[in-house]
């Protein structure tokens, strides 16, 4: 890794470090947030059994990995920030009782850390946090090497193009936020700090998985419900915002359209190489 994209990675984890204490009420316990979550908490029951040990990379506060192991999945979840952890930790003690869960501060760059003795069933990522890895083909490579052939790794991040963006944006007049991803990076403030967001393609991402693994499944998150930065509006419409959820649950996996949500969710299988 670049010392450019290194520095990106240890800038992002401090940024998040910043907002850790109030993620929660920023994001996740948004109708938006929830919205969008609840189609990628789905698709991870689909593709991991109960008793199966998973790996979450990006976990942030663990909202998913909890989720996950209250449904009988056993879950290692991983996030560069150590107040993410710190957060994600305190919310397990209290919610989860004897679920199989354990949170680790471990960036994306030193998952060779991670035991190589007991294979994961499968790995995931949710919302956004490889749109912050400048290469994500050693993500890839690490991954091959922790996930046993044939388990499943799910990856969840901001599209190259989303349709409600492009269309929220040209309505109120803002041209340069509304094709702001077209070029493929930007820049984001978290915390008060700039960090570079990528917005690569599928096919970039499938490059950087192969030999490993192979693209399976994909589909748009958030294609009718809108990004989050939409939440005040949202708020308002709520029986808007449910009909929203119930397109999303018919087009999201159709061509063309499964491209353009505000995220899209790679499932890949782990090869036998």
């Amino acid at each position: 890794m670049s010392s450019a994209a290194n520095t990106n990675c240890s800038t992002a984890a401090e940024a998040f470090d910043r907002v850790a204490a109030t993620y929660d009420d920023s994001f996740t316990r948004t109708v938006i947030g929830q919205a969008q979550r609840k189609q990628v908490w789905k698709r991870l029951l689909q593709a991991y059994a109960p008793g199966d040990r998973v790996l979450e990379l990006n976990c942030g506060t663990g909202e998913d990995a909890r989720f996950l192991a209250t449904q009988g999945r056993s879950v290692v979840a991983c996030d560069g920030s150590a107040e993410m952890i710190k957060v994600a930790g305190g919310h397990a003690w209290k919610e989860t009782g004897n679920a199989d869960l354990i949170f680790k501060h471990l960036a994306n760059e030193d998952l060779r850390l991670l035991s190589r003795r007991q294979l994961f069933d499968g790995a995931y990522s949710n919302f956004s946090g490889l749109n912050c890895v400048s290469d994500l083909q050693p993500v890839a490579r690490e991954l091959a090497s922790l996930v046993r052939p044939g388990g499943r790794v799910v990856i969840c991040l901001w599209s190259r193009v989303c349709a409600a963006e492009l269309i929220w944006y040209l309505f109120h007049g803002k041209v340069g936020k509304a094709v702001r991803r077209f070029s493929g990076q930007a820049k984001a403030n978290v915390g008060g700090l700039n960090i570079t967001v990528l917005y690569p393609t599928v096919k970039e991402v499938g490059r950087a998985f192969a030999p490993w693994f192979e693209l399976d499944h994909r589909q748009a998150i958030g294609l009718f419900v809108p990004p989050s930065y939409v939440e005040s509006w949202a708020r308002k419409h709520g029986a808007l915002m449910g009909y929203l959820e119930k397109m999303d649950g018919v087009f999201a996996e159709l061509p063309v359209l499964r491209d353009l949500g505000d995220h899209v969710l790679l499932e890949f299988v782990r090869g036998n190489q």
